[in-house]
Formats: structure tokens, C-alpha cells, sequence
């Protein structure tokens, strides 16, 4: 029986054959059938494709995307996809643009070593490649910085080298989702080289089957028989797929060759023709996988217009997105009878809606008209904190389950209220009011932001471990109980209602929507959000709030995201 190979790399990501050559090498060696699977990239498939013709040899257009869960590197790889679907190119320019901006700070951290290095030199040695760390080792051993691969990535580019630089990768759910929309089997690769348990391989191979995974990498260069049989059972255990290749990259690796691995790799023609049933089958009957997500959105400056309203055409993205069984959630800074308040207002009654306020520091169920989930400060920190801003010369106030608490009638305090329309308590006793604990307290500065600084700066170096501090707008400084943030209150949502993290959006634009961005799977940072949201987003809408931009980017995730949807 023919052997086939259905993982390898060219030029055009860190391997060292052209996509060409690669199969021409393939021809020699007597493969009946390849996968060109270029990291985060297609670029090489068409000249696969016409260097295949007239010859007995099967190219299987692919891709290899690294994706990241929970702390760890998965990679996933695309079978049978179609590459020119405008989809997947689309969401290809988005790593590109990661990718690129990645390498310029490497570039300029390396530079700053001493090493004599631009991204434009770098771009310039290895044309028309996705550039990876390989690349940096290669140019740093051709240019006599090193004297073996080993030493770059001890010295200069490994993890926990000072000049390597992490790129934002997204979830393998994420990379699932994106191969079946673009027409292909994602496949989870190399299982074994992530170091799993055998109890969170087993969790993290039945996850993803549950989100579209269509097979698994059973036979690869590393896998000993046993390993072999594990995967197969794991392969069975939840209906897929099974795959092999050998994760060639040419003399990138040595003594890994195409077809063989290091020499006991064997697979068979068979296994192609499993897949090529599998992706049939799919075709012909489009599995119902159960891509039901969670959405936390935040409020100001990301659902609502800056007169705090959504248009219609947000009011349908939303009607679509519950309408498809995904879930709703208003995460914001406010209390949580404001956020509430919004949701009044608005008209917007969905089944299974739930509401985070007080930056995380509530959950309310709004099916069971209750809250679910308290995080709280201390009556007594609360108090300290309150006294500590009047020292400073800043308003600062708190909450009970039902009104605002103030020491003072202040010009802040009145501004707030216009749009915050939770009623107030007016008490120079404070503690004397607070008959619950708080879920936050708020110090509000507009005239002098200098001032809200140097009140941080104070605080930073009193407050205990136990409260953080967070900024909610440039005028807005909030301590929350450490347990608390937007992050910790979805991840205990999620946990609450059986839903992955990893199959939730969050979207957000200021600081305090940092920890909800990075627990979630997708994170959305509004164009009009800080440097620092957009730095951990996987997408950055092209619109802001005032423009519909939440809905564009929903509207991307949606099955029905091919169809025209013009900007109102």
C-alpha cells in the first residue's frame, strides 16, 4: 500500500523546501499523496497544486494553526480547505497583521542587543515566508550570533528570553470554527507534544469533538506503537477521524524526512480515504454542532452610543445572535441596578440573560429576578478607602444592594447620577448606612487627572492584597474585592452553566475589560478602546460604538456571516 503524508511545511512558513520542491521531493520518494500544512498561512498551496499536475501525486490543501488553551500551545491542523474562501482569508489577514507587528518588537529588542537586525532585513532574507522563530535562528546563525539552533532559543528567542516577544493566539475551539467555515477537517496535531495528562487530553479531545473536531493526529514522527493505540481509542471513544504525517520542515529538522519521520513512520493510503469519506460525509449532511456561545459585553463605550442607546441594526445583530441559541451578558462597571436600569430601557428580554455588575463583583440571573453571586469589600474597607479620598480631595462613594452610599452631595456625584440613575444616600456616617457589605467603592476626579493619579499612587502602596484597583474610564478609579474583576465573575459563569471559557466572546474598551478579555475565547477590542484592550483582542472592531462596531464584529460570528449586512 502507497504511503502518504499529510503534515509538512515549505518556504512560505519555517520550512525549507519551496511548496514545489516539497512535492517534487514527494514524487521522488514515492508518496501517493501530501498535505502542505504552512503555519497560519496558504500562500503555497496554489503553486503545490500546479507543480502536481500531470504527476501521480495528491495535494491536500491545508494549514497548521497554533493556538493557545489554557497556558498551553495546541496546534490544529486544516484539511481539504478551501483557501480562496474570502472567510478564511479574511481571518488570515488578521494573524498577518499579529504576526507582522509581533516581529517589528522583536526585531527592535534585538537590535537593542547589539544584533544587527530590522524587520525589513529579516523580510528580506527569507522572501515570501511567514516568518516564525525559525527564521530568527537561521538569520542569527547565518549572520555568526550563534553557533547552532540550540543557542538561539537559549539566548535570544525562547520563552523566557528577554527578547522574545508572544503573539496573541487564539483558541483551538476558534481555529475548529474557522476551518469548517472555510470548507475543511480540523485536526488536532501531534496530541503528545503538549505534555497532557492522559485525563486532559481525553477532556480537551472531547471538547473540541464537541465543537466541530473532525480527527485527530494519530500516527506522527515522535508516536511509539503504544501511543499509536492510545489516540486510536481516543479516536473511537469520540467518533473521529484518523490522520498521520510527519511534520516535515526539511532540513529545519534534521534526520526528520518526509513520508518516514525519523524512520518508523508509516502512513497509509487508507487513512486519506477516510478523511476524503469523512469530508463527504460532512458535506452532505452538515453536522449540528452545538457552537453555542457566551457573549460578555460590556456597556459604555462598547454595546451603547456615547447617548448610551443602540441602533437597530445593533437591536438585530443582537435578536440573531440569541436567536442562534448563543447567550447574552451586560458585564459593566456599573451596579448592578443600573445595568439592569439599561436592560429596562433598551427592551431587551432574552431567554437565559444574565448581568455582571460592580466589575464582577455581582452576577444577577435575570430569569430568577436574583442575584446569584456576591464578591464584597469589608464594611470597614470601604470606609477607609472613602476617607482616604476626601483626604485627597476626590469624590468616592460605595453601594448597598439598592442605593448609592455618599459622605457628600459633590459635583462628581451629581454628574454620575445623570447617567447612573441608582438613587443615593447622602451620610457623613457611612459604615452607619452600609447594612451589607459593598460590592465597590468609586473615587470620580474629571477636572485633574494628575490628582486621580497621585490618589493611586497612594493607595498602590497602602492597600492590601485582597482589593484591586481598576480603571474604569479616565475619570473613573474603582477598588473591587481581588476575587472580583470581569475575568473571575465570567469564568464562574461559565463554570455555573456548564460553558467552556473557551466558547465564550467578550468585548470590551477600557482597562477594567482587560481580565474579561483575556479569560475569554474571543476577544473583541473596540476601535475606540485603549492600546492595551486592542493589544489583548483577537479582533479589533473596524467601527466604534457610535458606528455599530460590536454588532459588525457578532455579525462575523454568525452562521449567516457571508450575507450582505451594509452599514445603516
Amino acid at each position: 500500500m502507497n504511503r502518504i503524508d499529510l503534515h509538512a511545511h515549505s518556504t512560505r512558513s519555517d520550512g525549507t523546501l519551496s511548496p514545489a520542491g516539497l512535492v517534487e521531493y514527494a514524487v521522488q520518494k514515492g508518496l501517493s499523496a501530501i498535505a502542505l500544512t504552512d503555519h497560519d498561512t496558504v500562500d503555497g498551496i496554489d503553486e503545490a497544486l500546479m507543480a502536481a499536475r500531470g504527476k501521480d501525486l495528491t495535494v491536500v490543501p491545508g494549514i497548521e494553526f497554533s493556538t493557545s488553551h489554557e497556558g498551553t500551545d495546541i496546534h490544529i491542523l486544516g484539511l481539504f480547505i478551501d483557501h480562496h474562501n474570502t472567510y478564511f482569508q479574511e481571518r488570515l489577514a488578521k494573524f498577518v497583521e499579529s504576526r507582522i507587528s509581533r516581529n517589528r518588537e522583536m526585531c527592535k529588542k534585538l537590535q537593542a542587543a547589539g544584533i544587527d537586525i530590522t524587520y525589513e532585513k529579516l523580510t528580506a532574507e527569507f522572501p515570501d515566508s511567514i516568518l516564525t522563530r525559525s527564521h530568527y535562528a537561521s538569520y542569527l546563525l547565518s549572520h555568526g550570533y550563534i553557533r547552532n539552533y540550540k543557542e538561539a532559543f537559549a539566548l535570544y528567542i525562547g520563552d523566557e528570553c528577554p527578547y522574545f516577544v508572544p503573539r496573541h493566539k487564539i483558541t483551538p475551539f476558534r481555529a475548529v470554527e474557522i476551518i469548517l467555515k472555510g470548507g475543511g477537517l480540523p485536526i488536532l496535531a501531534h496530541p503528545f507534544l503538549y505534555h497532557l495528562s492522559d485525563t486532559a487530553l481525553d477532556k480537551l479531545t472531547g471538547d473540541l469533538a464537541q465543537a466541530g473536531l473532525a480527527g485527530i493526529e494519530v500516527y506522527y514522527s515522535t508516536h511509539a506503537p503504544a501511543d499509536e493505540r492510545q489516540l486510536k481509542r481516543l479516536a473511537d471513544k469520540y467518533r473521529l477521524a484518523v490522520s498521520g504525517g510527519s511534520d516535515f520542515h526539511g532540513d529545519a529538522k534534521p534526520g526528520l524526512d518526509l513520508g518516514n519521520g525519523y524512520g518508523n513512520l508509516y502512513v497509509p493510503e487508507s487513512i486519506l480515504d477516510g478523511l476524503v469519506q469523512e469530508l463527504a460525509r460532512r458535506q452532505e449532511t452538515p453536522p449540528d454542532f452545538p457552537f453555542r456561545k457566551i457573549l460578555f459585553t460590556d456597556l459604555d463605550g462598547t454595546l451603547l452610543s456615547d447617548n448610551k442607546q443602540i441602533s437597530d441594526y445593533t437591536r438585530g445583530v443582537l435578536d440573531d445572535w440569541c436567536r442562534a441559541g448563543h447567550r447574552l451578558v451586560f458585564c459593566s462597571g456599573r451596579d448592578i441596578n443600573s445595568v439592569n436600569d439599561v436592560r429596562e430601557e433598551l427592551g431587551l428580554h432574552y431567554p437565559g440573560m444574565f448581568l455582571i455588575g460592580s466589575n464582577g463583583g455581582r452576577i444577577y440571573d435575570c430569569d430568577r429576578q436574583e442575584v446569584i453571586y456576591k464578591a464584597s469589600l469589608t464594611k470597614e474597607q470601604a470606609v477607609a478607602i472613602i476617607k482616604a479620598a476626601g483626604e485627597h480631595g476626590i469624590h468616592c462613594h460605595t453601594y448597598t444592594d439598592t442605593h448609592i452610599v455618599a459622605p457628600a452631595e459633590t459635583e462628581a456625584l451629581i454628574n454620575y447620577t445623570q447617567i447612573i440613575h441608582t438613587p443615593v444616600i447622602i451620610a457623613a456616617d457611612i459604615g452607619a448606612v452600609l447594612t451589607d457589605e459593598p460590592s465597590k467603592c468609586i473615587a470620580i476626579e474629571a477636572n485633574d487627572p494628575a490628582k486621580l493619579q497621585r490618589f493611586r499612587d497612594h493607595m498602590q502602596a497602602i492597600l492590601g492584597s485582597d482589593i484591586d484597583m481598576i480603571v474604569s474610564s479616565p475619570y473613573f478609579l474603582e477598588f473591587i474585592p481581588a476575587v472580583s474583576g470581569k475575568g473571575n465573575a465570567l469564568r464562574k459563569l461559565c463554570e455555573t452553566l456548564g460553558i467552556p471559557p473557551a466558547h465564550s466572546v467578550a468585548a470590551g474598551d477600557q482597562e477594567n475589560d482587560l481580565t474579561m478579555l483575556q479569560a475569554a475565547g474571543y476577544a473583541i477590542a473596540m476601535a475606540n478602546g485603549t492600546d492595551t484592550v486592542k493589544k489583548e483582542a483577537t479582533v479589533v472592531t473596524s467601527f466604534d460604538n457610535n458606528q455599530d462596531g460590536l454588532a459588525h464584529a457578532l455579525r462575523a460570528l454568525l452562521p449567516d456571516n457571508n450575507a450582505e449586512n451594509p452599514h445603516p
